[in-house]
């Protein structure tokens, strides 16, 4: 089973720049996007043989998460049940006969940090609804979880350490997160590999020069991370200021 996970970085802007073409080329059984910018009927974005769900933000062209797949779920869950964090359409969960799957589109802590506090929260509810879920079946999360784990997900660490997404507080969040019952899957194939990244800014050429971050995931139950074949960062693929990351998975 093939699947996808982008943060298309506004999904009528990345429509012009070649979504469609890595779409069909890659012909995932799921796939996983966030930061949709778009309302309900804003956008007509159909696949042949998937079917679409799709979690907008109340404020107009901000955050949004959206699944295709071609397995259809048992169930669909937006959000995660808690009114404090679910006005901004980041979270997509699909229920299947053997496994959960979650689109995670994790709230960045800001410039100055103004958000770090109610990322903490987010972070540690989130934790606890992956490990409710977990307790019925095998999870699989994907996304833009918004942080650089380990000095080698990010090119200059030294740099970064108070900046959003490399706090000692989100990286920690990280760490309770695999330690409660997770895998990441990249890591888990390939625990030493340098200069891999999902994210690169606009500014000075970052993306030419490979100075980036990794910071979008697919985070599976520990339970069935042996099923992991494979780990992609699509790092080739424009068309948003992150690249698609992709997982191969037998469940």
């Amino acid at each position: 089973m093939r699947l996808i996970s982008w943060n298309v970085n506004g999904i009528r802007a990345c429509i012009n720049k070649g979504f469609e073409n890595f779409f069909k080329e890659v012909d995932a059984d799921i796939f996983c996007i966030q930061e949709t910018k778009c309302q309900e009927g804003q956008i007509e974005l159909e696949f042949k043989g998937y079917k679409s769900y799709w979690n907008s933000a109340q404020k107009k062209g901000y955050s949004g998460t959206a699944i295709f797949t071609k397995i259809e779920p048992i169930s669909v869950t937006y959000g995660i049940g808690k009114p404090e964090h679910d006005t901004e359409g980041r979270i997509i969960t699909l229920e299947y006969e053997k496994f959960y799957l979650v689109n995670n589109y994790t709230p960045n802590s800001k410039r100055e940090l103004e958000r770090l506090e109610y990322r903490q929260q987010w972070e540690d509810e989130i934790r606890e609804y992956l490990l409710h879920l977990n307790e019925k079946k095998p999870v699989i999360m994907c996304g833009d979880l918004n942080v650089a784990h380990k000095e080698i997900d990010l090119k200059n660490p030294k740099n970064n350490r108070r900046n959003a997404g490399f706090t000692d507080e989100e990286r920690n969040k990280m760490t309770q997160l695999l330690q409660a019952g997770f895998t990441d899957s990249f890591r888990y194939l390939y625990p030493q590999k340098e200069q891999a990244y999902t994210w690169w800014s606009y500014m000075g050429h970052a993306r030419e020069k490979n100075v980036g971050w990794r910071i979008d995931y697919f985070i599976v139950s520990k339970q069935v991370e042996q099923q992991i074949k494979e780990a992609t960062i699509y790092s080739q693929i424009m068309g948003s200021d992150h690249c698609p990351v992709g997982l191969e998975i037998n469940l």
